[in-house]
């Protein structure tokens, strides 16, 4: 489903550039659970950016289903990223003066969505989740684990092909955490969402199909 070739990404700093990601080659399968571990710093982050089509590669290509995204214009990728790609980051990103469902139900509106429509979608997927009861509750009334749900039913409402998950469960408690991780697991079967998570918790990688290391701005297939 997605096929990353020779990417490259360097930042140019006062004193001269910092190769973060130096030609990264892999693949991802349509219904693939993949983590991709590495230390803090190392790059996981600015990986996930490129392939949701967030930030754009020095060099290299991004293909999905065989379209190079960074060939596009940027309103064809604006297009592609909100019909493809859902995101789920460490910090929530919640805005706290909406509640739950109006949370969940912004990337529908922005997306022309009818809001009587999109409400419909949006409480369908909270009573999956797990927080239906919870739908007026702004952020600030939720519980840590409450709120990653809410941000994974905003990164399910336009049914996307892919999640891309930056430490889903970075800011949890390791209980909150394993349940957001089964979450996640069960709707990859459920849906036959791919799903790629960055991640340092080895115990949760562990549940993924596959993992890669990423150390030195390469990566790696790794064995536990």
């Amino acid at each position: 489903m997605i096929e990353v070739r020779a990417l490259r990404k360097v930042f140019k700093i006062p004193v001269g550039e910092i190769e973060v990601l130096k030609g990264l080659t892999f693949s991802v399968s349509k219904g693939e659970v993949l983590s991709i571990m590495g230390a803090s710093g190392v790059g996981k982050s600015t990986l996930l950016h490129i392939l949701g089509v967030l930030d754009t590669p020095t060099s290299g290509s991004v293909l999905y289903d065989g379209v190079d995204v960074f060939s596009l214009s940027e309103n064809e990728r604006t297009a592609f990223r909100n019909k493809t790609i859902g995101f789920v980051f460490q910090f929530h990103h919640l805005l706290q003066e909406f509640t739950a469902l109006e949370n969940t139900i912004m990337p529908a509106l922005i997306s022309g969505i009818p809001r009587q429509d999109a409400e419909g979608m949006a409480l369908g997927l909270l009573k999956e989740l797990g927080v239906y009861e919870r739908r007026g509750h702004r952020p600030g009334e939720l519980s840590g684990g409450e709120q990653q749900r809410v941000a994974v039913a905003r990164a399910l409402i336009l049914s996307p092909k892919v999640v891309l998950a930056d430490e889903p469960t970075g800011n949890l408690d390791t209980k909150t955490g394993e349940e957001l991780f089964r979450l996640i697991l069960r709707l990859n079967k459920e849906r036959g969402i791919t799903f790629i998570i960055a991640t340092h918790n080895e115990a949760l990688a562990r549940q993924c199909d596959r993992v890669l290391m990423m150390k030195d701005g390469t990566i790696g297939l790794f064995n536990f």
